[in-house]
């Protein structure tokens, strides 16, 4: 039980930690929680990545949780992890579980947990899920409840072309599956809307060619050379499991991720409004173009549990962090790449996002924004936060500090608009130093001041 701990985004591990007996346990935790919350024999959706493992482990899962009573309702492939929020939520599920690893490489694997409103889940109910860890039981034979195999695609790109109603006539889409479960299913998608789509990784491999299947800059220099090879007017890829997105243009390449949630978010003000929803490690920009349009923001500490919770309570029209999740009203309200790549692809049809990157940064003015790592031991990590707030020196790199933000780690806002950030990361044995600035020198100095800051507290 000791290994199981469900950080920011399920629990994730190496498959010597990650066991049939471990995953077994979480089944029957799951289900207990189920029972504690009055979900009784309701159905609960299993899902899974296309890991060479994860079929397997999810067939473990859905026989514990069945044997607790429960119907599961199983894909009969693997498919992206937003397609089973938007089942639990479009079907009325008890809940769901997807055995992933995200972007992780192919040697672990891991298991997100998706209450009834489809959205990750806040930390009391994990921490009721690993407070119920146990070997799995089972309800006398004739209590258990079904396994059947269903479609979860389909329904969801139904909803996603509803939502948005795209015309992508005479639009050319490269798109990356990076050998994950978005493959035949983003692309499809983006299809039936009307692009033309030119297929890259689009087969499955469960080593995702050699590289874990994260969009980065680094690992999308392939889409960047096909986009601009074949004349294409954007790029997508989704990670893993396809709940994130990275987006290339023919100008830019990689488009930071900061700049495409400026962008997606400016283009749905053009016919909606609402307030916009960002994590404390994401750009400022959002703001700006909020305070354009007459709108506000709301921030929330790093995670897009607590994303989904703001979107929810402040019904706003977009929400998303700098990692590359997001999601806009009308959906479930958890990270996805699917959608997410429709939504770009129908924004570039209106407007070319090169041009309307353009036009933001020049009316808000540049944005650069980088972050580095500082070792640091679990245990000590509580310590050196409790101790940062008082450590920070009254000017940073030349501009005097105006304001400690404490939402999520510290967070020190600089005279000029820039910003520095130190956060734990909830994966590893690190703390986070990120910065933004009007230029990658200025965000440089402030990553370099940042490290002198912390690293004498570790």
């Amino acid at each position: 039980m000791d290994a199981i701990s469900f950080g920011t985004s399920g629990w994730r591990a190496t498959l010597d930690v990650f066991t049939a007996p471990r995953v077994r346990m979480v089944g029957q935790a799951t289900a207990d929680y189920l029972d504690d919350v009055g979900s009784g024999d309701e159905s609960v959706a299993i899902g899974y990545d296309a890991r060479e493992t994860s079929r397997g482990f999810a067939e473990e899962l859905a026989r514990v949780v069945a044997a607790n009573g429960h119907d599961v309702l199983l894909p009969a492939r693997d498919c992206p992890t937003p397609m089973v929020a938007h089942a639990i939520v479009t079907r009325d599920l008890a809940g769901g579980l997807v055995v992933t690893a995200s972007h992780n490489p192919p040697e672990y694997n891991g298991v997100k947990f998706f209450p009834g409103n489809g959205s990750p889940p806040l930390p009391d109910v994990t921490e009721a899920i690993e407070a119920n860890l146990r070997e799995p039981v089972a309800a006398p034979e004739a209590e258990w409840g079904t396994i059947r195999e269903v479609d979860l695609v389909e329904p969801h790109l139904d909803a996603a072309m509803a939502l948005l109603a795209p015309d992508l006539d005479g639009l050319t889409v490269v798109y990356d599956a990076m050998h994950g479960s978005g493959r035949d299913v983003t692309d499809r998608l983006l299809e039936r809307a009307g692009a033309d789509v030119i297929c890259l990784h689009c087969e499955r491999d469960p080593d995702f060619g050699g590289t874990p299947p994260e969009p980065s800059p680094d690992r999308l220099q392939a889409l960047v050379e096909a986009v601009r090879e074949e004349g294409a007017d954007l790029g997508v890829a989704n990670d893993g499991d396809a709940d994130r997105i990275g987006v290339v243009t023919p100008e830019r390449g990689f488009l930071d991720e900061n700049l495409f949630f400026a962008a997606a978010y400016d283009h749905l003000l053009e016919s909606d409004t609402g307030p916009a929803v960002r994590t404390v490690s994401t750009t400022f920009l959002i703001d700006r173009v909020a305070q354009a349009h007459g709108e506000e923001v709301i921030e929330t500490a790093v995670g897009f549990k607590w994303v989904a919770d703001a979107v929810r309570e402040h019904d706003a029209l977009m929400g998303g962090e700098e990692s590359g999740g997001f999601t806009i009203r009308g959906h479930v309200p958890t990270k996805d790449g699917v959608l997410m790549a429709l939504l770009a692809a129908t924004a570039e049809s209106e407007r070319r996002i090169d041009d309307r990157v353009d036009a933001l940064l020049a009316e808000h003015g540049n944005v650069h924004q980088d972050k580095v790592s500082v070792d640091c031991p679990d245990s000590e990590k509580s310590r050196v936060l409790a101790e940062l707030e008082g450590a920070f020196p009254d000017a940073i790199a030349d501009r005097s500090v105006v304001e400690i933000n404490p939402t999520d780690g510290v967070k020190a806002l600089l005279d000029d608009g820039s910003w520095l950030l130190i956060r734990p990361s909830g994966t590893e044995p690190k703390l986070r130093v990120y910065a933004e600035a009007g230029s990658e020198r200025r965000v440089d100095e402030l990553l370099a001041a940042g490290r002198n800051v912390v690293e004498p507290l570790v």
